[in-house]
């Protein structure tokens, strides 16, 4: 075979890219969407999730709340108020917004799989109102395993959460159960806010919490102190456990009782810990007593790095997100087969190219050496 002399031109370099762009654009779609790994429960847990979210949209009409469109861009009807008597704390709205997204439900299927829980599994459950579209997925993710939550709730809510007094969490879960769509119910709950017992609330807002509590008839909690909430807690959850061993302790919003507070939740890695790392923390709150006796915790607080840790919507986008799509139900396989043949192929015209090249480089040395021998 008789090769070219000379250096390869500028046309053929930018040709040789091109080619390598074609070979890449090949490669890419040629492959294959892939389901994941328990997309079954994946996809039956965010569909129950947007049923849920669509039942209390239609429970909030008959109430007469208005959906606030630049508040709740999607309609949710899960976006409450910046301030009412029962906020608890600040919120950000941008977050409470992402949490309506029903894949999350899917996220927490694979959470609660990666804790080793089993169908039948009794776990543990802490919540606050603050985030309404993460508690209905993540009851959503429960039903899809068959797992029995023991939930314990705290009432009161940040900024934008289930703050409105007529529409508490309790009153979404009612709802939610008495539509057949979710049949868990909170064991027992508390006002929520500091000490867990409607510190920082006012007399008004504290007594609309209680009459949410009772009018769902739920058990209330109603300690003197937090540590004494904290151990009223860890008593009912093994009282109602029944014997049974606590599979994991999940934390979803910022109850103090559940997870310390905020210097403790900045200790707390958000999502699944199998083994929460021994700290010096300072309130040891249920989640962190949990730990102690090696049971795995789901932390779920910190919107923005769970949203990065599995590929969802970290900004508002214009079109909701549908349930079903992204990398929690599939991903590209690409063909071993294909790649292989187009890896070839794009090295041996590399091969060429640089063949080229490097004879052009020697041929070049060479004539150059014979010339200052001439001249010699």
């Amino acid at each position: 075979m008789k090769w070219k002399d000379g250096k390869a031109s500028e046309v053929m370099l930018a040709g040789l890219a091109l080619f390598s762009l074609l070979v890449f654009y090949v490669a890419e779609h040629t492959a294959q969407l892939e389901r994941q790994p328990h997309f079954d429960k994946k996809l039956q847990a965010a569909k129950l999730s947007l049923v849920a979210r669509e039942a209390i949209k239609s429970y909030s009409q008959t109430l007469g709340i208005k959906v606030d469109i630049q508040n709740d861009p999607y309609r949710t009807g899960l976006i409450g108020q910046e301030r009412t008597p029962i906020t608890s704390d600040r919120g950000i709205v941008t977050s409470k917004i992402l949490t309506t997204n029903p894949n999350y439900a899917a996220a927490f299927v694979d959470m609660l799989i990666k804790a080793k829980v089993k169908k039948g599994s009794t776990i543990a459950v802490g919540m606050t109102g603050s985030f309404p579209g993460w508690n209905i997925s993540f009851l959503s993710a429960c039903a899809a395993l068959e797992l029995k939550p023991i939930i314990m709730t705290s009432v009161g809510s940040s900024d934008w959460g289930a703050n409105l007094p007529a529409l508490t969490w309790l009153d979404m879960e009612r709802v939610l159960n008495e539509r057949g769509i979710l049949s868990f119910k909170s064991a027992a709950a508390s006002v929520g806010g500091g000490a867990d017992n409607g510190r920082g609330l006012s007399p008004d807002g504290r007594e609309l919490i209680v009459d949410a509590i009772r009018r769902n008839n739920v058990r209330l909690l109603d300690e003197a102190t937090l540590e004494n909430n904290i151990l009223k807690r860890s008593a009912l959850y093994d009282t109602l456990s029944k014997g049974q061993p606590i599979a994991c302790y999940v934390n979803i919003g910022g109850g103090v009782a559940s997870i310390g507070g905020s210097q403790n939740a900045r200790l707390i890695p958000p999502g699944m810990t199998q083994h929460l790392a021994i700290k010096n923390f300072p309130v040891r709150a249920v989640i962190v007593r949990m730990a102690e006796h090696g049971i795995p915790v789901i932390n779920l607080l910190q919107v923005e790095k769970i949203a990065e840790r599995y590929d969802l919507p970290m900004e508002i986008l214009e079109k909701e997100p549908e349930f079903g799509e992204g990398s929690l139900f599939f991903k590209n396989k690409y063909s071993i087969t294909n790649t292989v043949i187009l890896t070839v192929v794009l090295m041996v015209v590399l091969f060429v190219f640089i063949r080229i090249d490097v004879k052009h480089y020697f041929m070049k040395r060479t004539v150059s050496q014979q010339t200052k021998t001439e001249i010699a």
